[in-house]
């Protein structure tokens, strides 16, 4: 008896390893929902939803901050505070290029980043993952400032 249902253990682990594997996003469509989770992001601040932003921020994220890195969700959700305090958003964002990579778990955004008026004033490029309940959420940040080269000397 011991010996016929570790046959059959055994023929029902190798039929599960022939299983389909799951589906495999194409490169295009993961490019499509990390664009859509970074169109979200941005949402949450013209939203003013801190809460929100924060669920789009890895546990282990670190924003570079200008030189002063911000390490984890806690500390980047205390220093952003600042920046949903107001009733109008101090500025927004939003990307012109997502990549994915091709095993499907590491995305980089990058794009404009406005002033109320509408001039850019920035350029922010954050690192996207795949996370194990199935969202993408930024693990790296950092941008840097835009001159209007036009008006330098």
């Amino acid at each position: 008896m011991q010996r016929r249902t570790l046959v059959l253990t055994g023929v029902g682990a190798l039929l599960g390893a022939c299983a389909a594997p799951a589906t495999r996003h194409s490169r295009e469509s993961a490019v499509k929902v990390v664009t859509e989770a970074e169109l979200a992001f941005a949402k949450t601040m013209a939203d003013r939803d801190h809460s929100a932003f924060l669920n789009f921020v890895s546990d282990e994220a670190i924003f570079m901050n200008g030189g002063r890195p911000l390490r984890g969700r806690a500390a980047i959700g205390e220093h952003w505070k600042k920046y949903y305090a107001d009733a109008s958003p101090p500025f927004s964002w939003r990307p012109d290029l997502v990549e994915v990579v091709e095993s499907g778990v590491l995305a980089q955004s990058t794009g404009p980043v406005a002033a109320p008026s509408g001039a850019v004033v920035a350029r922010y490029y954050s690192t996207w993952r795949l996370e194990a309940d199935g969202r993408w959420r930024v693990v790296f940040d950092d941008g840097y400032d835009v001159c209007d080269c036009a008006k330098s000397p």
